[in-house]
């Protein structure tokens, strides 16, 4: 405070701006990335772009994650080469996007994605009337690249043949402070591309990095403009920072912010009730957990897990209203799934696997006959099975129906046989009802009823 007084007293003036058009240039020494972290295709990406006469650097997340030590999951290359140019140096090459032109570059099934330097073209873009920029192929020059990216974090390259790194708006600091900063305006940044407030949420969460106070500020104002996104784009996003590996602290992250309204509607009532949020917490720390140890996530699972307590509350008032389990069950589902496709576009294979999931969960009960048998035979039983598990450790079900499915799903025959026994010896267990008894008129006018022939 004294010192701004001084300043302002005295007319000292402020430090220089920084000159976003010329990059500072950080050798092995002052970076530390690891080489054996960047991956054969990624240098041979970026190799044949350069003996090609042309210029090419890892970029993007895949830099942040090096200077931070760890492996990144894809990565992104930028170059001076036009798609075309690009397309033709590569056996696989496929040029996509309408908003603006990449090329996904495949090696068996690996993908990297190469994106030619953007312009400062985007004053003279098509946009919406909300100011979201709607196409955009203008190309340019490196720094115009760099100030068009979203964050400091996210706009530096690195070269794998020299081992260098070029950094335009101070993201090596930023990476050091741990905080997440905006290049430019961040109203005009986030107005341009909404989604953008979705990122820093989870890049905020994931990183454990504080959001600049600028750049957080218009957020809680401009959070409508998400409704102004395509759902598939919001859905991407979404899956995205569900499937990060910290899933429960970018959901907290984005009720912090103000954003969970309309993408996941009465979330923040489910994590205000207790077994709600004893339920989501446990399903998404689950989820952070397979991620940690390298196993898949399926989002159907996770979606089915973050919207099961809105589906349980409307199937209990459709049983109220008179309708039976199964069909109120169904009918739940539909509400459900249809309240979310405007705002996420799930799509079609992910809505299936969640009505599997739900519509499982009455057969649990069953565990007399042959109905354990019949329900281990489908083919999203094990997803069912741990959603299952997930009711019993949130208290919404009795955890002596989940004990008793582990003991059937992996005991063997004699197990099951036992299992299924003292199941129907149980009180209160649902007997499997016997068909009703045909009565027929025998040659002589007698009755014979039942199949014994007696009398």
């Amino acid at each position: 405070m004294i010192k701004k007084f001084i300043r302002k007293i005295l007319g000292v003036k402020k430090e220089a701006a920084r000159d976003t058009t010329v990059a500072t240039v950080l050798g092995p020494a002052q970076h530390g990335i690891d080489p054996k972290l960047v991956t054969s295709n990624a240098i041979r990406v970026t190799s044949s772009l350069q003996e090609a006469g042309f210029e090419a650097f890892v970029v993007g997340g895949a830099v942040r994650d090096l200077l931070l030590g760890v492996k990144p999951k894809d990565f992104d290359i930028a170059t001076n080469a036009t798609p075309e140019q690009v397309k033709r140096l590569f056996r696989r090459a496929f040029i996509i996007g309408k908003r603006f032109q990449i090329v996904h570059v495949m090696f068996g099934q690996d993908l990297l994605e190469v994106t030619t330097f953007r312009g400062a073209g985007a004053d003279s873009a098509p946009k919406d009337e909300h100011g979201r920029v709607l196409r955009d192929n203008t190309f340019g020059l490196q720094h115009e690249d760099a100030l068009r990216r979203d964050f400091t974090i996210n706009a530096m390259y690195y070269n794998p043949a020299t081992q260098e790194v070029l950094d335009y708006h101070g993201g090596v600091e930023d990476i050091r402070a741990q905080t997440l900063r905006m290049i430019g305006k961040p109203e005009e940044r986030y107005r341009e591309d909404p989604v953008r407030m979705l990122r820093v949420v989870r890049f905020a969460a994931k990183l454990k990095f504080t959001i600049e106070p600028h750049t957080a500020e218009p957020i809680a104002v401009m959070a409508p403009l998400i409704n102004n996104v395509p759902a598939p784009r919001v859905f991407d996003e979404m899956l995205k920072l569900l499937m990060s590996g910290h899933a429960l602290a970018c959901l907290q992250q984005l009720r912090k912010e103000g954003l969970h309204h309309g993408l996941l509607p009465l979330l923040d009532v489910v994590l205000e009730q207790p077994l709600g949020a004893k339920f989501v917490t446990l399903a998404l720390d689950a989820t952070d957990a397979r991620i940690a140890a390298g196993k898949t996530v399926s989002p159907g699972f996770l979606f089915a897990s973050l919207l099961w307590h809105q589906v349980l509350e409307k199937w209990t008032a459709y049983r109220a209203a008179g309708e039976s389990t199964i069909p109120a069950l169904h009918l739940a589902a539909d509400d459900v799934l249809d309240s979310q496709t405007e705002k996420l576009a799930l799509q079609r294979k992910i809505g299936s696997d969640m009505r599997d999931i739900w519509s499982m969960q009455p057969r649990f009960e069953r565990r007399v006959g042959k109905a354990p048998h019949k329900l281990l035979e489908h083919l999203r039983f094990r997803a069912g099975y741990d959603f299952l598990l997930l009711r019993c450790a949130s208290g919404e079900i009795e955890s002596e129906i989940g004990e008793w499915w582990t003991a059937f799903y992996e005991g063997d025959e004699e197990t099951r046989e036992a299992l299924l026994a003292s199941a129907s010896a149980a009180p209160g267990a649902v007997k499997k009802k016997r068909p009703p008894r045909r009565s027929t008129r025998s040659k002589s006018g007698g009755t014979v009823t039942g199949s014994t022939g007696e009398q």
